[in-house]
């Protein structure tokens, strides 16, 4: 316990720095640039020291020649230098007393080299001995918008309450710029890359105490210590749900992993009785990913099984109530009163007042033929959750959709599933889910990911009863 104590203790001061220093901060725009230009974006209000060998200033800050020549304490140290230049400025900054490094440059083991494997266990016995701790190599860093750090410019500053722990700088990268668009919004983001000292399992550990996370998501290319892992899952899951995405359990991913992160590959059964075990949400995709990230931040406690569904195409109701049965959810009944308010309203020809509740396609030419079928199943006591998948057929028409349906899920109180019509854009998702609305690609992903987010709150009142 009092080891992990310590790692809160070391991540809290690493999440919430009082001062950065950039190590071989280039004065040109360089890739090492997009560093600073991260944090200024994000209006760090700390203190930024450029360290550069010949240069006076970047970028209007004052520059210094060496760490050990910045006259102030320095908490976080970004280091940029090439990977041959790199256990120096380590251990200048363990004399220095910085608490942790973001050690950008790659080169290590994911070479498949000695020498990179050698260079990447020195850097960590240095950081070991002088209890810094390290981010990397090969990695971005770290994005937390309440204290104004990020590892790319333009990320939202709106702290949200997703944690999200990347073995790549690139896809946490992609997951933080997408994720607002769907109504996500992150507490931290970590990219680990190597992990020559911090591990999966120290972020797993941390996040699943930080009281501004609620959602756990993670990227990872492999595990390094499997029982510690486990143990840091368990932890975790006990207390909010965590959605991993594992790859490297085919020959072909185990390959690319290596040279990626050199992250070693894992069997596929193993993983499987991991997650089991762990109490996880296993998914594959990017897609998949942020779906599913979307569905648990936006869906409420307290799921209930019972589905309404409308839709426009026929077709889509059908797919929506052979999900429903594949995912162990049930059609609502709908009580008589309900049946005979649809029938006021709905097109007696093309359409079904039985759930699914099948529109028709003019509905998209009148809109409030969805907005007053959304009201009339909301307001029934034997329906737990409503799926829409509808649309209107111009800018306007898609924006009086929008509306009714976040307006119905206000009013009710009851959760809503959206779901596009396939050939259509998405261009009025983002309003949906930034008002609490998840926006889906299609009515089978929409009813995994509920079905997997009511199982996972079943699974947790068990726990912990």
């Amino acid at each position: 316990m009092e080891n992990k104590q310590e790692l809160i203790a070391q991540l809290n001061d690493l999440f919430n720095p009082k001062s950065i220093a950039i190590v071989g901060l280039p004065r040109g725009m360089k890739m090492g640039k997009l560093f600073l230009m991260a944090l200024q974006d994000q209006g760090y209000p700390g203190p930024i020291y450029p360290v550069h060998p010949k240069a006076r200033e970047i970028d209007g800050l004052k520059a210094y020649p060496s760490i050990s020549a910045i006259p102030n304490p320095v908490d976080l140290a970004i280091i940029l230098v090439p990977h041959s230049s790199a256990l120096p400025v380590v251990k200048e900054c363990s004399v220095k007393g910085v608490k942790g490094a973001v050690l950008f440059t790659a080169g290590y083991k994911e070479t498949g080299t000695g020498e990179g494997k050698a260079l990447e266990e020195e850097l960590a016995s240095v950081a070991s001995g002088s209890g810094m701790r390290l981010f990397g190599p090969n990695c971005m860093g770290i994005y937390c918008p309440k204290t104004g750090l990020s590892f790319f410019p333009e990320l939202s500053k709106q702290p949200g309450h997703v944690g999200f722990i990347s073995h790549s700088g690139s896809l946490g990268n992609i997951l933080c710029r997408i994720g607002p668009q769907k109504g996500i919004f992150f507490s931290k983001a970590v990219s680990l890359g190597n992990e020559c000292d911090l591990t999966a399992a120290d972020l797993l550990t941390y996040l699943g105490d930080d009281p501004e996370t609620g959602i756990i998501g993670a990227y990872l290319e492999g595990i390094r210590h499997g029982p510690s892992f486990l143990r840091a899952l368990k932890g975790a899951s006990e207390k909010k749900p965590v959605i991993l995405w594992k790859v490297g359990l085919t020959p072909e991913g185990g390959e690319a992993a290596a040279s990626h992160t050199g992250a070693l590959g894992g069997s596929r059964e193993i993983w499987e009785a991991v997650v089991r075990q762990g109490g996880a949400i296993p998914i594959k995709g990017v897609d998949v990913l942020l779906e599913t990230l979307m569905g648990f931040s936006l869906l409420p406690s307290d799921l209930g099984d019972r589905i309404a569904i409308i839709s426009g195409p026929g077709g889509l109701a059908v797919a929506a109530a052979e999900a429903c049965g594949n995912t162990g959810l049930r059609l609502a009944k709908l009580s008589p009163e309900t049946r005979s308010t649809l029938a006021e309203f709905i097109p007696p020809t093309g359409t079904s007042l039985r759930n699914p509740v099948d529109v028709g396609l003019s509905a998209s030419l009148e809109i409030e033929i969805y907005a007053r079928a959304a009201r009339a199943l909301a307001a029934d006591s034997g329906v737990d959750a409503i799926l829409v998948a509808g649309r209107g057929l111009t800018e306007e028409s898609n924006n009086l959709f929008a509306e009714s349906i976040i307006q119905t899920r206000r009013e009710s109180g009851k959760p809503f599933l959206a779901v596009n019509i396939p050939g259509f854009d998405m261009d009025f998702s983002k309003g949906l889910c930034q008002a609490g609305v998840p926006f889906f690609e299609s009515v089978e992903r929409a009813l995994v990911i509920y079905a997997q987010a009511r199982q996972y709150q079943r699974w947790k009142e068990h726990r912990s009863t």
